[in-house]
């Protein structure tokens, strides 16, 4: 909302009832956890609650909850402190009443519900329907069945910190359109959601719109932009030109919801224009473009580049595979079943993958010797990384920090201390194939004058050498199976980052196909052709 809209004080200050069956709009903060109010002398039980404990707990909530009575309904819960203040808040600022609660069937401790209720503010009114549910557990010191308290009880996309608030937009509406002007709603490309809703606050004034009202969650990252729920007055929408490709976009969003925990991101290597992102997650994450994790062996490509940047070695020179390498006292193995070859050359090991070959070189050469900083170095003044990218949204513009010990091999394989997200691995495929570094984006930077970030690229040499090498991995190496059937020219990068506490290993993936270059990265996918590596394909299936 505006700046100009007042905010009152919610919670222990503010101890009126409010009327009818509403609370105002709230902030979501974090309180000490209770037991929801003192305890019943005497009161002993233990273990879950029964099933006739949920339904008389769930019953009184709800009637409390509609009945606008904060202070019963919060001392229902096992936080009363965090829940009152929301409670009462529900209705102020957000302007949310007559509340009518339809439980449905509890499945154990868990009660499904749907809220309907009516948004209303200066003459204006507007239904409000969503389904949530709460959990009811046993207090820890009362023994009491409560509510097990948590933000998204009153709304399931609240998360702590957000805030409802129902007024004036603080940006006015946006109609974003593709590079051909093809409209992108998230309701056609659900992906986008989080996107266009941070387009909208950052260049809605810019693209020529005015603020409508509306009931939105104001999100507790700055960053983020407000998520709109209900609209009472629609304001006039603004064009806003992305770079985005429509028939991208939706094979992305089609290819993530095929595996779990997914992202991936595809850029125009001659331009750094993004030309898709999707997310396939169980929250709003946009992992595509702010996810810090491992990459696997994608990191290769850098490390690659490295070694033929600093005289290492080069595609056709030696790069021996081991079944085993020690750097400072740790020992790095292969993925099972990899024979080794001591003759290998630096694109068979690329190839296949060899851990153990990045690691025999990481320290380069007597003649050529490579140092801890070696690594950051090439990933910052060559392809860009760690360069403050601006690129219209909230990104992650990777990091690979200067490591010594045996985190100096782990990173040149992509473990270790490396970071990085889909969107950076795009990138990276972009700048090896083209030796050209260009900042990927997804606004035009002319709209808010942004300064793209810059980086020196690659040699003409070291740049046809990567290219070369991922055309062998997508036709005959670990990459060919995701690539089968693709034509044009094609090149890939497998890679799976084995994370502590799971037991299977994220698979990465990247590759391109003439001017597009995609990456994927799917969560306990396994290796980097099981699941990334589809993904990819189906992307980079709609151009080149």
């Amino acid at each position: 909302m505006r700046n100009g809209v007042k905010v009152g004080i919610v919670g222990g200050v503010f101890a009126v009832m409010v009327g009818g069956a509403g609370y105002g709009a709230y902030n979501i903060v974090s309180a000490v956890s209770g037991d929801g109010g003192s305890a019943a002398a005497g009161a002993e039980k233990t273990g879950p609650p029964s099933d006739d404990e949920v339904a008389e707990t769930s019953e009184k909530f709800f009637t409390a909850w509609e009945q606008g009575d904060a202070a019963t309904a919060a001392d229902l819960t096992d936080n009363a402190l965090a829940a009152k203040e929301l409670l009462v808040a529900y209705g102020g600022q957000a302007h949310i009443g007559k509340v009518k609660i339809t439980p449905g069937t509890a499945t154990g401790a868990t009660v499904p519900f749907e809220v309907s209720a009516t948004v209303s503010y200066e003459g204006r009114s507007k239904p409000l329907t969503y389904k949530s549910e709460l959990g009811v557990v046993r207090g820890k010191t009362t023994g009491r069945a409560l509510v097990d308290w948590r933000p998204s009880v009153l709304h399931p996309d609240l998360k702590t910190g957000d805030t409802l608030l129902t007024g004036e937009a603080a940006s006015p509406p946006i109609e974003a359109v593709d590079r051909d002007g093809t409209v992108l709603t998230k309701e056609k490309y659900p992906s986008l959601g989080p996107v266009l809703d941070t387009l909208r606050d950052r260049y809605g004034d810019k693209a020529g719109g005015s603020p409508g009202v509306e009931l939105a969650i104001r999100h507790a990252s700055e960053e983020a932009g407000d998520s709109p729920l209900v609209t009472l007055a629609k304001g006039k929408a603004g064009k806003l030109r992305t770079t985005i490709s429509a028939g991208a976009q939706a094979a992305a969003e089609k290819a993530v919801t095929r595996y779990a925990e997914s992202s991936v991101v595809a850029v125009k290597p001659s331009t750094g224009e993004v030309l898709a992102v999707a997310n396939h997650r169980g929250d709003a994450f946009n992992a595509a473009f702010q996810g810090k994790v491992a990459p696997g062996s994608t990191m290769k490509i850098v490390t690659a580049a490295m070694l033929i940047d600093n005289g290492v070695t080069a595609m056709n020179s030696p790069a021996p595979c081991p079944a085993t390498a020690t750097w400072q006292s740790q020992t790095f193995k292969n993925l099972t079943g990899m024979a080794p070859d001591e003759k290998a050359t630096l694109a068979n090991s690329f190839m296949r993958s060899c851990n153990t070959a990045f690691v025999k070189l990481i320290d380069g050469s007597d003649e050529r010797p490579l140092t801890d900083e070696s690594l950051t170095t090439e990933a910052q003044e060559r392809f860009g990384l760690g360069k403050d990218w601006k690129t219209g949204i909230v990104s992650f513009d990777g990091s690979v920090p200067a490591s010594g010990g045996p985190n100096r091999a782990a990173n040149a394989i992509g473990q270790g201390e490396v970071q990085m997200n889909p969107l950076n691995m795009a990138s990276v495929t972009a700048t090896a194939i083209t030796g050209t570094f260009r900042q990927p984006y997804l606004v035009s930077p002319k709209l808010d004058d942004r300064t793209l970030a810059t980086a020196r690229g690659l040699p003409s040499g070291t740049a046809a050498q990567l290219k070369q090498m991922m055309r062998l991995t997508a036709t005959s190496g670990t990459g060919a199976q995701a690539m089968s059937g693709l034509g044009g020219d094609i090149g890939a990068k497998t890679g799976s980052a084995e994370v502590d506490g799971q037991k299977t290993s994220d698979s990465w993936f990247t590759g391109f196909r003439g001017d597009i270059a995609a990456a994927a990265m799917t969560e306990e996918g396994g290796h980097g052709g099981d699941a990334a590596g589809p993904i990819v394909a189906a992307v980079l299936r709609t151009g080149g």
